[in-house]
């Protein structure tokens, strides 16, 4: 059997007709009545400071849309301001601007479930004034600020191939994070071509950024990007896919810059799913256009996983002259039926030694997330 999941927990995968989100549950109108709309963060008549400001669709907060509350903070501010989001589904797209630093984004009942943030771009998908707005551009979540905090909330793209056979350009993706100090605990990404881009600014930038018992799921590449990225106690869902093809996909696509010493570190996770046996890859490197230097680089270990991973072959080239041999790929210590050694070659594994030098707090420097903890409930409403 596999440790135990994240709490936080998925319902059902993102299927169904368009527009329909059927993996996202919203606080029911019977709980919304017994509940204050901010849980035990404050109103706005008693806020936790005057750095925070309160969300809420149905008009009881200072905005009715994230957007709107992230562009009412200052720039550039001496201290970051909190968002509190009320329970139900926000469907726009969102963006945090450079200058946005140190923004929290925070549900308000402590049930990512129950906050929802989400759209329907994909990379292909026409745009209003000409064109497709690529892979980036489909993000329904970019976060270029430094300094950002998210707990309890659901980003989510709810675009689907089987809704769109016209359009080829399939990613879509739900959050695009690019800042250092990026922190989300407790959260969860849905979506199903490229659901998290863990990111930088620029090729030079190695953006640093922190999952800690978040859930993420998708289908082909659903983890992708260049950032130093240390996800931590989160669960990895590979969704069913219907194709005739094998792998129906891979959970990371890392495109980690030559010079980065760091890229995905993936630790006490679980990477299980509805997918048929043997039929994902865990892995395969991505060397984008933008950098034919990249040289991505993923460790997973002390990690369950189940059977969905083909442990004969986890790993697979993505583009001709490019092997995955030729990444910085390794394992150590991992377990359940997808981490099986059936060919040793094609699992390359960490000494003791050498996974010594690959731990969370490696990765992430002299940033220590838990040093800047969320905001703490007040008694007041």
């Amino acid at each position: 059997m596999p440790p135990l999941a994240p709490s936080i927990g998925r319902r059902q995968a993102l299927a169904g007709a368009a527009g329909a989100i059927l993996g996202l549950v919203v606080a029911s109108p019977a709980r919304a009545a017994h509940v204050h709309p901010f849980g035990r963060y404050g109103s706005p008549r008693h806020r936790l400071n005057t750095r925070t400001l309160y969300v809420d669709a149905q008009g009881r907060g200072d905005h009715t849309t994230v957007q709107a509350a992230v562009d009412a903070t200052p720039d550039s501010p001496a201290e970051g301001w909190t968002l509190v989001i009320a329970a139900g589904t926000y469907r726009e797209t969102v963006l945090v601007p450079q200058a946005k630093t140190g923004l929290c984004l925070l549900g308000a009942t402590g049930d990512a479930r129950d906050v929802v943030i989400v759209y329907g771009n994909a990379a292909g998908t026409p745009k209003p004034e000409g064109g497709t707005y690529g892979t980036s551009g489909s993000a329904t979540t970019t976060i270029q600020a430094d300094g950002f905090t998210a707990a309890h909330v659901t980003f989510a793209n709810d675009w689907l191939r089987a809704d769109h056979p016209e359009i080829t350009g399939t990613q879509a993706v739900a959050a695009k994070v690019m800042g250092d100090r990026s922190y989300f605990e407790r959260c969860r990404f849905l979506g199903h071509q490229d659901t998290l881009y863990a990111d930088t600014r620029a090729l030079t930038s190695f953006a640093r950024q922190y999952y800690r018992e978040c859930h993420i799921e998708g289908d082909v590449d659903f983890v992708f990007g260049r950032a130093t990225a240390v996800f931590e106690r989160c669960e990895l869902t590979t969704l069913a896919r219907d194709v005739t093809f094998r792998p129906y996909g891979f959970v990371f696509a890392p495109s980690t810059a030559a010079a980065n010493p760091h890229g995905y570190l993936a630790v006490h996770c679980v990477v299980n799913g509805t997918a048929a046996d043997a039929s994902f890859g865990l892995a395969r490197p991505w060397r984008p256009s933008s950098d034919p230097t990249a040289l991505p680089s993923l460790v997973v270990r002390e990690t369950w996983m189940g059977p969905s991973i083909d442990a004969a072959t986890p790993y697979v080239d993505m583009s001709s002259g490019y092997h995955w041999q030729d990444a910085r790929f390794a394992e150590f210590r991992d377990t359940g039926p997808g981490a099986a050694i059936p060919v040793p070659e094609n699992r390359p594994q960490l000494t003791p030694q050498q996974a010594a030098e690959h731990t969370p707090r490696a990765y992430l420097g002299d940033w220590r997330p838990g040093t800047a903890p969320l905001p703490r409930p007040v008694g007041g409403r």
